[in-house]
């Protein structure tokens, strides 16, 4: 059976049941902890931290930019190869600042209400954590 078609190994098949190497599994029974007392709540958080890792760290409209200029520095590759790396190695630099302004401009804001005497709420502490996350775990896994 082709590998990534239903019912394929490790993949589920109609009806829930998931074929592994040691033979069909319903597929809510496969995987780590499955069974285990608490490992909903690790499947959870992992599927959790999966989503963190998906909300976007820059506006559509500048991520959209930078796809779009991406694509154009791709595409002139087989004419100009040593001018599109140098293109790309800007549009990687743009990038990268890009996101370090606006890292810097939510700790800004953050380091602005603890001076004025107040305090960050749970909440806004909680997102920034979980944008920063989002972008260590998206720097670590990048291939």
């Amino acid at each position: 059976m082709p590998q990534g078609s239903p019912g394929a190994p490790g993949q589920p098949a109609p009806g829930g049941v998931q074929h592994t190497e040691g033979g069909a599994q319903p597929a809510h029974a496969h995987g780590q902890g499955a069974g285990v007392p608490g490992a909903q709540g690790a499947a959870a958080s992992t599927g959790a931290s999966q989503h963190a890792d998906s909300t976007p760290l820059l506006p559509d409209a500048d991520a959209s930019d930078f796809e779009r200029r991406w694509a154009d520095v791709q595409v002139g590759f087989v004419d100009e190869p040593q001018r599109c790396v140098q293109e790309a190695d800007g549009l990687v630099a743009e990038v990268m600042q890009r996101l370090a302004d606006s890292f810097a401009r939510e700790r800004q804001d953050l380091e602005a209400q603890w001076a004025s005497g107040g305090e960050a709420s749970t909440e806004d502490l909680r997102v920034a954590l979980q944008r920063y996350r989002s972008f260590f775990n998206r720097l670590l896994r990048t291939s």
